[in-house]
């Protein structure tokens, strides 16, 4: 898919926006979702994704949609690495096929990285269930301290 395009309104984040496709959620307000990736490239990898901007890149989104979005990054970003303290992290957002971008929808990848651990291929593996379960609990749990 090329970069420029019209918004599909069928992409799997706006039927996770919707409520038609399910979610491990970490994090929720009126503009912006945040949930564990299901193909994760490495354990607590976390997307946020605006809710109200129907862009699919950063060509495309409003800046006040994209403020909020990236506050949300940040808060997050602390989360992960005081729950789960990787020796780094990585922030990361793709604009087009070329780029590496699989879902049309404008969205930001928090990838913690493990000393010794190599960076999975993205959409390679499914996560198990349980285990995003599990971890979706330990990380609500921090948010909620």
């Amino acid at each position: 898919m090329s970069l420029y395009g019209d918004y599909d309104p069928q992409n799997i984040f706006a039927q996770i926006i919707r409520g038609d496709a399910p979610c491990y959620k970490l994090y929720e307000d009126e503009d912006v979702l945040a949930f564990l990736d299901v193909f994760p490239q490495a354990y607590g990898h976390t997307l946020v994704i605006p809710k109200r901007a129907a862009a699919r890149n950063i060509l495309e989104i409003d800046a006040d949609s994209l403020s909020k979005v990236m506050a949300v990054v940040q808060k997050l970003t602390g989360v992960l690495v005081a729950e789960l303290e990787p020796a780094g992290v990585q922030v990361a957002q793709f604009n087009g096929a070329p780029a590496g971008q699989t879902v049309f929808h404008i969205h930001v990848h928090i990838v913690p990285r493990y000393e010794g651990e190599a960076l999975a291929m993205h959409a390679a593996g499914k996560a198990e269930p349980t285990e995003l379960a599990a971890l979706q609990a330990r990380l609500l749990q921090r948010i909620a301290n």
